[in-house]
Order: C-alpha cells, then structure tokens, then sequence
C-alpha cells in the first residue's frame, strides 16, 4: 500500500468511527474527579438551559476512575470527556494510545486548594506545619537509622501545642487525583521538613524508596480512606466530631457554617493565595476531551467552548462564585482548544 493509498484508507476510517459515534449518541458523557464535579455540573445544567443540546451527562468516581474509563476507547460506548484535578499519567496516556485513543486535548480551566477543616465546635485545629501531618499519618518513622511503626496516637504527640485528642484523618483515597496532591505537597513535603527523609537518605537508602517511604500513610485506622465525594468526608467528621478531613477548597467555603479550617504554614487557604501561589498545599484541575470525538458527538465542542468562556469560567462567573480560582491563561486555553490542540 503506497502511503497515499494508506493515508485515504485511514481517513476513511477516522470518518467512519466519526459517524458511528454520531448515529449512536447525542449526549455528551462525562466521568472523573469528584473535586471537578460540582463545576462540570454547573456548567453542564447551565450549556442543556442555553443551547439546543441535551445537558451532558457528569458522573463521578475520581480523577483515576474517570481516566480509566476515559481510555478504554473511542465510540458510542466510551466517555467524551474525564474531569482530573491532577494531570493525566504517562501510564494512562499509553493506556489510552493503545485502546486507539491517542489525540487528547488537555484543558486547564482553574485551581483549588486542599484544605484542612474540622467541625466549627470541635478540636481547635487552627494551624498546621506539613511535618505535623508525616508525623500523625506516616506508616513508619526513621529512629537511629531504621524505620519503626508510627507510635503517635493523639496529635498532642505530634506537637504539643496541638489537641489532646486521638488522631482521626479522613483523607481522600487512592483513586481519587486529591489524595496524590496530599501524599506529595503535605506528607512528603512534611517528611522533608521534619528531617525524616534526611535521615533516611543518611541510614543508606535510595532516594526513591525513601520517598515511598515517606508516603506510606498508616494503616491502623488512624488515617481513614474515603472513596466517596467531600460530603461522605463531612458526614463521617459529624459522626467524629474529634476527627479532621481533607476537602476542597470551594467545598469548604460552601460549608464554613459547618467546617472550619487550619492554615498550613501560616497561610490561609483562600482563593487568593492559592491564585498567588502562596499557599502550599494547591492544586490544578483539568479535564480531557477525545478529539476523535469533537465533531461527531453533538454539543461536545459547543461544551467545551462554554466552559472555558469567561462569562463560566472567568473571575465573576459561576464557577469562580462556587470557588474556583480562574486560571490567568484561560484565554490561551480556549484559543488551544478552538484550534483542537492535541498533547
């Protein structure tokens, strides 16, 4: 086959799958990051009020869930689009190339802050370093160059100046894009801090084990995995009301009557320090289109496009009003995307 010949062949049958796709589905699919999901749904129910498209179906599940679905490849049976609030893995890149799916459009439309809060009338959790929470949550701790199961059982030993009570973190769990946000800018972070790393790299360790190591969280039920969204976080606070959770920044500033929240630090997590890139623990928050699919999924571009204008997603909109912190490159996004800029 000359390669004219091969590249018509593949033009036909980039049309066709196109077309398939068209015939079988009007309605786009959405799947991934709980983080994402209260902004991916107002802008869903907001595009299904002002366009003459059905509103885009947004499920949840978590940044790794999303992605997984994301790559199993192209057609009326696979989502259009994954919200993350990490960015996509080279694992899952390859995961996706090799289901066919290898032209992926990345869009960036904002930040958020993970943010440390517990009940307004509970423990006086007000102020964090990153080391206090290696020490609370850390598997196993370096003493006289070997590591040793963590023997902190109340933040009090973790820093006297904390509360006397019994350590209980609910933290976000392994497939969700939070919790590799938490393991590297809070516990690593807190495992350098506190010296631990230092003294495992002393002891004769690589660097990468020490680093594990490091983000190895506890599993004697001090550290309390949650697979489900911010509010099962904030119910099992309120079943605990000794205990603290890690959330989103606009979950929180939804719930301050219920939540308050510690600096990390020193610095408070608001929309503007975050913006600044003060505050340590932040992070931002993407979602994937399939350019396969633009085009052959009614409402896909239309969709993408709404999100990222910046009537949404600009300093003002909706999205900002919920809590998002408007990303400074949003107009260079949207020109990226009018142009299907693949990764």
């Amino acid at each position: 086959m000359t390669p004219a010949t091969l590249l018509a062949a593949l033009a036909l049958t980039a049309a066709a799958t196109g077309a398939a796709i068209a015939q079988g589905r009007d309605q786009v699919q959405i799947a991934g990051s709980s983080t994402v999901l209260p902004y991916a749904t107002i802008v869903a129910e907001a595009f299904g009020e002002n366009f003459d498209f059905p509103t885009p179906v947004v499920q949840s599940g978590g940044s790794s869930a999303g992605l997984k679905l994301f790559c199993e490849g192209l057609g009326e049976h696979t989502v259009d689009i994954a919200n993350a609030s990490r960015p996509i893995r080279p694992a899952e890149i390859a995961a996706c190339a090799a289901n066919g799916v290898t032209d992926i459009i990345e869009v960036r439309f904002g930040y958020d802050g993970i943010v440390l809060a517990s009940l307004t009338d509970g423990p006086d959790f007000t102020a964090f370093q990153p080391a206090d929470w290696y020490r609370a949550l850390a598997e196993t701790v370096p003493v006289d160059g070997r590591l040793v199961p963590n023997p902190n059982a109340r933040w009090s030993q973790v820093d006297p100046g904390l509360p006397d009570v019994p350590i209980t973190a609910f933290i976000p769990g392994t497939k969700h894009g939070t919790r590799e946000v938490f393991e590297e800018k809070l516990i690593l972070q807190g495992c350098r801090d506190s010296g631990a790393l230092a003294d495992m790299l002393a002891a004769g360790m690589d660097e990468d084990a020490a680093e594990s190591a490091c983000m190895a969280i506890r599993k004697d039920g001090r550290a309390v995995d949650i697979d489900g969204d911010y509010t099962e976080t904030l119910a099992r606070i309120q079943s605990n009301p000794e205990g603290i959770g890690v959330f989103g920044l606009s979950f929180f500033e939804n719930n301050a009557d219920k939540l308050k929240v510690a600096t990390i630090g020193g610095v408070e997590p608001t929309a503007r320090s975050v913006a600044e890139g003060a505050y340590p623990v932040s992070r931002p928050l993407f979602f994937y289109v399939k350019k396969a699919h633009v085009g052959a999924i009614p409402g896909l571009r239309e969709y993408t496009e709404f999100f990222l204008s910046d009537q949404v997603a600009g300093p003002g909109g909706p999205l900002a009003r919920y809590g998002l912190v408007p990303d400074p490159e949003l107009a260079a996004t949207r020109r990226a995307v009018q142009d299907e800029k693949t990764m």
